[in-house]
């Protein structure tokens, strides 16, 4: 052929192979387009189009499978092109295409009438196109036309409407001027009033400012004045009030120093007490505090710090190991005096907590919170030993509780005259504070 397919006609031809390709078992499929077998046909044609062309030039068999193909689809359209007769009604793309694949003899005279044929239609198409636009324009024009001469005529209205609205508000703008000219007038007026207004209001203002000036200064004289009168009467009274309450003080001092000195009772006698009998036998043990109540009991470690003069006495290890025990020896005395310091400032108990020296490697410095005496046992001596020291070193008669859940600290404790408290009640009184 002296120029290349036309285009239509190799869309058709490409299409015709794409279709047989995904008709044929993939042994018979030609290596070059095996991997573009399993495409739809559509997507097959378009993408597989440039190896399938050049296939077909160069494999005759695989041209005549796809003339075959077109042959079961349209057989009296191949024959009739077989046989050079070719209908006067058959479509110049389908019988160029299928002379094209044959390779009858006169077969690129087929194609190139084809090429005529589809370039008459093409120029025919883009004539009646070209006429239909052209119409389209002159439509287009008249419309144009029509709507120019009617745009004309609105703006010639518009134009007239303008020059009437024109005149009015040149009217009204020389009204305008005219009214605030008059107002400008009238303000000028009301603002030199104004200012002689406001020169008498800044005089009287002056003179009013240095009369209240005046008064103030007066006033505060008279402040000063009553103020250093209620000193001096508050002076006096205080040093009466301090003399007084001195003087109360010191005789109740001495008569609680004169009570002790004497063992005096508190209370005087009473008529029953003179009456003779024969009195019970004296209590096989001393009368513990809080006796009344449990070691578990809740309450107990509470009531007794209500106690006057209460001596609380804390085994110190024995309450950080049930407590906290999984802390440092350090940590656990740190978190412990905290609590009791603040017990100590609660309740105004006397308290001392006992410490193992044994425990320790070397001295260590504590810091006691206010209100707390901190102790280590000796050498020698174990923090139970110090504890009943401590017991026993009291007056008989005070209040003293010993917190431990020991045994042997809280049945020496007992029988010194002390009160036991197990170690869960403390860490539960210190955890509510």
């Amino acid at each position: 052929m002296p120029r290349p397919l036309p285009e239509a006609v190799r869309q058709h031809v490409l299409e015709a192979a794409a279709a047989l390709l995904g008709a044929l078992p993939p042994d018979e499929v030609p290596a070059p387009l095996r991997r573009f077998a399993r495409f739809e046909r559509r997507k097959r044609a378009k993408l597989a189009g440039p190896h399938i062309a050049a296939l077909l030039e160069k494999d005759e068999g695989f041209r005549r499978r796809v003339a075959e193909a077109l042959r079961e689809s349209q057989p009296d359209l191949v024959e009739q092109v077989e046989a050079g007769r070719v209908p006067p009604a058959a479509e110049p793309v389908a019988v160029a295409a299928i002379a094209y694949l044959l390779r009858p003899e006169g077969w690129s005279d087929l194609v190139e009438s084809a090429r005529a044929e589809l370039e008459r239609s093409a120029s025919a198409s883009e004539e009646e196109a070209a006429e239909r636009r052209i119409a389209a324009l002159r439509q287009e024009l008249a419309g144009a036309q029509a709507a120019r001469s009617a745009e004309t005529d609105k703006l010639r209205a518009e134009l007239r409407e303008l020059k009437a609205e024109n005149a009015e508000l040149r009217r009204k703008l020389h009204e305008a001027r005219t009214r605030a000219k008059a107002a400008q007038a009238h303000a000028d007026a009301m603002a030199a009033d104004t200012e002689r207004e406001l020169t008498v209001a800044r005089e009287a203002k002056a003179a009013a400012e240095k009369e209240l000036r005046k008064v103030r200064a007066k006033l505060e004289q008279a402040e000063n004045n009553a103020e250093a009168a209620r000193r001096a009467a508050r002076e006096g009274r205080n040093i009466d009030d301090v003399r007084l309450r001195m003087l109360l003080d010191t005789l109740v001092d001495a008569a609680q120093g004169v009570r002790r000195e004497l063992a005096l009772p508190t209370t005087i006698g009473r008529p029953a007490d003179a009456v003779g009998g024969a009195e019970p036998g004296g209590a096989p043990h001393r009368a513990l505090p809080g006796r009344a109540l449990s070691d578990d009991d809740p309450q107990l470690l509470d009531r007794l710090l209500t106690l006057p003069q209460v001596h609380l006495v804390v085994d110190g290890y024995n309450v950080t190991k049930t407590g906290y025990g999984e802390l440092p020896l350090a940590d656990q005395r740190r978190r412990l005096l905290a609590g009791l310091g603040g017990l100590a400032a609660q309740t105004r108990a006397e308290v001392t907590v006992v410490f193992d020296g044994a425990e320790l490697d070397a001295p260590v410095a504590t810091m006691a919170p206010r209100g707390v005496r901190v102790r280590f046992s000796l050498p020698g001596q174990t923090a139970d030993e110090m504890i009943g020291e401590l017991v026993r070193a009291e007056p008989p008669g005070r209040a003293v509780v010993v917190v431990s859940s020991d045994r042997e600290v809280a049945d020496a404790a007992r029988r010194a005259g002390a009160r036991p408290a197990p170690s869960t009640l403390l860490l539960r009184r210190l955890g509510r504070s």
